[in-house]
């Protein structure tokens, strides 16, 4: 299928950068929710599988402690892939750890202080 036929097929939202930046990063964020979940059950600290599983509806509780875990490390994948956005590349920063903001800030400063006088 042509690329510009591909396109047409992919929902309008999905088109914005900033919506697919998200959207994948709350994929990553499920993702990691589902293994954590399943290791927790699979690991059964404290019973907990034994707990969950002896209730009549476990689903519920399975539900509930899914989507907590979704909840919580799908906004943070979120959250920081959008602090991340403004960051330059490693091998861009002149080799300074952090960026340099800082020292260059304290500079300005020091200069603007001088300058007054």
């Amino acid at each position: 299928m042509p690329e510009h036929q591909q396109q047409r097929t992919r929902p309008a939202l999905l088109r914005i950068p900033l919506f697919r930046l998200l959207a994948i990063n709350l994929a990553i964020g499920a993702c990691a929710a589902a293994l954590l979940v399943g290791g927790l059950l699979w690991l059964n600290p404290g019973h907990l599988r034994e707990l969950i599983f002896a209730d009549r509806a476990p689903g519920i509780a399975l539900l509930v402690l899914l989507g907590s875990f979704l909840i919580t490390l799908g906004s943070a994948a979120m959250g920081s892939a959008i602090m991340l956005q403004g960051r330059k590349e490693d091998n861009e920063d002149d080799g300074q750890r952090g960026g340099g903001h800082g020292s260059r800030l304290a500079v300005q400063e020091l200069a603007q202080r001088t300058h007054m006088r």
